[in-house]
């Protein structure tokens, strides 16, 4: 078990660097990073949606009965959080600093926790499904760094706070959530771990369709359709050649 814990954990280990990578990019060179960005957030949401419905959903379908039930359990409990973070809290207080900076930042820390979970699960299904998994979330860190080093700013934190924030919520909270869960989620029978993995896959789906592609059919740059385009060719390309 120790040895197989070290797959995830380095998984979630690399997202973390990735974020950080996105937060130290939007410091140091922002203009190269909110003209580019775009095109991980493509990428990722093309992965992630392909990696789901290609490999990850099959899979949980085969593993337990009532994983169509946790699959619709999953994206709408990922949508209604998301829902009352941004309806409920950041709409009603438009020009605080708590709704434009803080609680946002803990919505996302909170994802992001979330990440690392499914790190857990997916990689104690097979090394090829969390590598699956893996793929999309690694490179939807770049901009999710990015995204919320902005909000703490934009909600009036001085710089070296809103490093430190986002570095804490987003980039560690990822590990941690790996570590934490993978002790019980490496240790239960195969149809609990199915019903988990269709929850896991219906946060993906959420995060690529609902939160990642509106943001690229919205984007008019050159190529961000073709970043699309690559990473669900990516995706097919490795769950066929498996």
């Amino acid at each position: 078990m120790a040895q197989d814990f070290w797959i995830p954990f380095g998984a979630s280990l690399l997202a973390a660097l990735v974020t950080v990578i996105g937060i130290y990019t939007i410091r140091h060179v922002e203009a190269w990073g909110r003209r580019n960005s775009i095109y991980f957030v493509c990428f990722a949401a093309g992965v992630l949606i392909s990696v789901s419905f290609l490999h990850i959903v099959p899979k949980s379908f085969e593993m337990s009965r009532a994983a169509p039930a946790w699959l619709l359990g999953g994206f709408v409990l990922l949508h209604l959080f998301n829902r009352f973070i941004t309806a409920f809290v950041c709409e009603r207080n438009p020009d605080s600093k708590l709704g434009l900076g803080l609680v946002p930042l803990l919505g996302i820390g909170f994802h992001s926790f979330i990440d690392g979970i499914i790190y857990s699960i997916t990689f104690s299904v097979s090394t090829f499904t969390g590598a699956l998994a893996a793929v999309g979330m690694v490179l939807h860190e770049f901009p999710e760094g990015i995204i919320t080093y902005l909000l703490l700013i934009r909600g009036g934190f001085a710089a070296r706070r809103a490093l430190v924030g986002s570095i804490i919520a987003v980039a560690i909270s990822t590990p941690l959530g790996t570590l934490l869960s993978y002790p019980l989620v490496s240790q239960i029978d195969r149809p609990l771990l199915g019903t988990l993995l269709a929850l896991s896959a219906g946060a993906l789906v959420y995060v690529g369709a609902t939160h990642l592609l509106p943001q690229a059919e919205k984007e008019p740059r050159r190529f961000s359709l073709l970043a699309l385009g690559g990473g669900i060719f990516v995706a097919v390309l490795i769950v066929l050649s498996k």
